[in-house]
Formats: structure tokens, C-alpha cells, sequence
């Protein structure tokens, strides 16, 4: 748990990337699906970059997960630049798939670590709004790309704020006293 607390700042960065990807997303509803692609590209990108190098910094319980949610993310921002012209069905099925896997890790995760640590129902809730969301995605796809901009941005936003607030309960944990 040691190790999770000294890269606190890493799901803090994480959190923020999530809430400005949103933002971004609400702002600019008329955005193009190249941009709307570069945005996501970028953000599934950054966001398993920062999982990967936490995964490597963090101990053999909480390592995997870690791991393999960034692994999937830099596969899907990386097929996302690879592939600009990639349809809006297409890109709604990528969002949908990814939001489902990276919540199902991060529920399990949470559930790992409630042995360990107080609170861990921030990382929980934050993998469930992702699963619920991708799943959403799935149900209806008829709404378009255009409707899908509004669901991404407000779930980037919650699900940044979920990982603030995660980052932000590790920050100050000290080993073998558990988190308040």
C-alpha cells in the first residue's frame, strides 16, 4: 500500500486529464469525429501511460491490474491515431469496450484493496459509473457520435473526480495505520 500512497499523484494527474478531457468534450459539442478521435486517442493514451508506470511502481497485489488497464488503454489511444477515419459506430463500440474493461479492473482492484485500505469505495464507484457508462454506450448506439460527446464528457468529469478524490485518500496514507 506503500507504493500506492507514494504515486498518489499519478491517479491525481489522472483525475485531472479525466476532468479536462470532459470539460473539453461539453464545451466544443459540434465537435468533429477527427477531433473527438484525437481528444479520446490522447486521453486513453495518457491515461495508460500513467496506469502502466504506476503498475511498475506499485507492489505484486495491486501491480496487475494496473498493469493490464494500461496496457489497454495505450492499445485503444494508439489504434484511435492509427486509424483516424474510423466511423462513428466503430468509435462508439472503442469507447463502449474500453469504459467496460477499465471499470470491471478498477472494481476488482477495489475489492482487493478493501482489505487494505479504508474508503477503497471511491475506486469501486468510479469502475461502476465506467462499466454503467459502456454499457449504456452498447444499449444505444443509435444516439450518434454527436450525443456520445455529451456522455463522454460528464463521465469524464465524474469519473475524474472519483479518481481526485482516490488520490487524494492515498496521499496520506502511512503504512500499517490505514487510511482515515
Amino acid at each position: 500500500m506503500g507504493d500506492i500512497a507514494r504515486s498518489w499523484w499519478l491517479l491525481l494527474l489522472r483525475g485531472l486529464a479525466a476532468i479536462l478531457f470532459g470539460f473539453l468534450a461539453l464545451i466544443w459539442p459540434g465537435i468533429t469525429l477527427f477531433v473527438l478521435v484525437i481528444f479520446f486517442g490522447a486521453y486513453a493514451l495518457v491515461s495508460g501511460v500513467f496506469e502502466l508506470f504506476a503498475g511498475f511502481r506499485h507492489g505484486a497485489r495491486s501491480r496487475a491490474w494496473l498493469i493490464i488497464s494500461g496496457i489497454i488503454g495505450i492499445l485503444i489511444g494508439i489504434a484511435t491515431f492509427v486509424w483516424p477515419a474510423i466511423t462513428s459506430l466503430a468509435l462508439l463500440y472503442l469507447v463502449a469496450f474500453w469504459a467496460i474493461v477499465t471499470g470491471v479492473l478498477e472494481i476488482v482492484a477495489g475489492i482487493q484493496l478493501r482489505k487494505v485500505i479504508d474508503k477503497e469505495w471511491m475506486l469501486i464507484v468510479g469502475g461502476i459509473l465506467s462499466a454503467i457508462f459502456g454499457v449504456l454506450l452498447l444499449i444505444w448506439p443509435g444516439a450518434g457520435l454527436l450525443s456520445l460527446v455529451w456522455l463522454v464528457g460528464v463521465f469524464a468529469i465524474l469519473h475524474g473526480i472519483a479518481e481526485i478524490a482516490l488520490a487524494l485518500r492515498v496521499k496520506n496514507f502511512t503504512p500499517g495505520v490505514g487510511i482515515p
